[in-house]
């Protein structure tokens, strides 16, 4: 089976699956050795084991590098090594103490743990507060996984500010061919459609919606081809 890439040449799973492994091998974050790679049509699937939770993350964002990858299916389970499962109540605290030392993470943010799984709970006004509080917690050793139930909170946005807020920031990025993506609103709720060329570009998009104020929701309908 045959994914199409950008400039429309076709490249097979074999070719795929050899340009992701090659990337998560060139990637110092990650340790390819436990992960094994199947593609089809573009997407790429991660199986295997990896030695923390942040491996997994950056494995997923390796593989969503690569050129002709439409979608990337993390399948990685994170076991970690010998004398590295936590105690909950040790591993929360360390959640907590690093999410308070970090200026962009408002205190309404609280931290659940079950088992070393991971879930921030609570509410940020911005989705960049969010993001950030997944990130920092997805950095501490011994989280297995990690749940965000954070919730949004912020003012009724106007539409067409929102809208045209959004435009004018992916039209600023070089990168971008803003013609090609579509920007719905409706109250706080982004819908973003279209084509973009690669997963950069897809996550810029996404992050520009965010970024709005009073966007509380962003539906992801973004086609990578």
């Amino acid at each position: 089976m045959m994914a199409e890439t950008t400039e429309g040449v076709n490249v097979s799973n074999m070719e795929l699956v050899a340009s992701v492994i090659e990337e998560l091998n060139h990637d110092p974050k990650v340790d390819y050795s436990g992960i094994a790679v199947e593609a089809d049509g573009g997407t790429v699937t991660l199986r295997g084991t990896v030695g923390s939770f942040r491996q997994k993350r950056e494995a997923a964002k390796a593989a969503e590098r690569v050129h002709g990858v439409k979608s990337v299916d993390n399948e990685l389970d994170v076991r970690l090594l010998i004398g590295g499962l936590r105690d909950d109540a040790e591993l929360r605290a360390d959640v907590m103490r690093a999410l308070m030392a970090d200026p962009l993470i408002p205190d309404t943010v609280d931290v659940r743990v079950d088992e070393g799984l991971v879930t921030l709970v609570g509410s940020t006004v911005f989705s960049y507060q969010r993001d950030e509080a997944e990130t920092v917690a997805a950095g501490i050793d011994g989280v297995i996984d990690l749940e965000d139930e954070i919730v949004l909170t912020g003012p009724e946005p106007e539409a067409h500010d929102v809208a045209h807020a959004i435009e004018h920031a992916i039209a600023r990025n070089a990168k971008h061919d803003a013609k090609g993506i579509k920007v719905e609103t409706k109250g706080h709720t982004v819908t973003l459609r279209g084509r973009v060329a690669s997963w950069a570009e897809h996550d810029d998009a996404v992050a520009a919606a965010w970024a709005a104020p009073g966007v509380l929701r962003v539906e992801d309908h973004l086609l990578v081809a």
